[in-house]
């Protein structure tokens, strides 16, 4: 996906049949919640999950991340998807049994749409290229380790659990525009693609710490010849 252009546009085809939707960002403010929980079951790794899925009795080690969304396909029908999927309506799709290869897939057949493992795996490194979100690979190295991460995640769930969220899209909205590297206010902002606002946040960054290293350099803190061609020059892209 690293070669993936989507500065502009405004969809991405999966195939003839799927395609995913990049809103601008004042259609994801109007529906912060209900997008980002989407985005969040197309993209989540079982270690993501790995709470939900031991309440359920599931070794999170123990399956991938295709039979994750399997499992929260049926939750996922129930959310408004148009701002990721467009027009196509999830509620038309059933499981079943790939008689070719003995896969589950989900099947639209009145349109003759299919979702395997391979379209599944498309559209969440589509999503995870829009949103900047790495793909969380780790592993416990043995039971006291995926114990203690087990521990650690519920802790963290307790936690979280009764307190009010603010709108983190919100938040970086109002630090961009108060930075002299971003030329939009807070109107302008709204017609942005949601991929444009991300990779111009992971820009802005960039900028002020090439502008705060080139300070220590002429300050003398900071010795140019330890820094990387990639440190010296803010509009590398990657």
């Amino acid at each position: 996906m690293g070669t993936l252009n989507l500065l502009y546009q405004r969809q991405y085809a999966i195939n003839d049949a799927i395609k995913i939707q990049i809103p601008t960002v004042g259609q994801v403010v109007d529906q912060e919640d209900e997008y980002y929980s989407v985005v969040g079951a197309l993209t989540a790794m079982p270690i993501d999950m790995m709470v939900q899925l031991d309440d359920a009795g599931i070794d999170f080690t123990t399956i991938n991340d295709y039979d994750l969304f399997l499992m929260m396909f049926a939750g996922l029908k129930e959310q408004d998807t148009k701002l990721v999927f467009g027009e196509l309506d999830l509620t038309r799709f059933q499981m079943m049994v790939n008689q070719k290869n003995g896969m589950v897939v989900l099947r639209d057949e009145e349109k003759d749409i299919t979702i395997d493992r391979a379209i599944h795996g498309q559209i969440a490194a589509t999503l995870r290229k829009i949103h900047h979100i790495e793909k969380n690979r780790r592993k416990p190295a043995n039971k006291e380790a995926k114990d203690y991460m087990m521990e650690r995640a519920r802790i963290k769930m307790k936690r979280n659990k009764n307190r009010k969220r603010d709108s983190q899209l919100e938040s970086m909205i109002v630090a961009l525009v108060n930075t002299e590297q971003f030329k939009y206010n807070f109107e302008t902002v709204r017609n942005m693609t949601i991929y444009q606002f991300n990779e111009s946040v992971r820009q802005v960054i960039k900028k002020i710490d090439y502008d705060n290293r080139m300070r220590g350099v002429y300050a003398g803190t900071i010795s140019a010849k330890d820094l990387s061609q990639d440190d010296l020059n803010w509009m590398v892209h990657k």
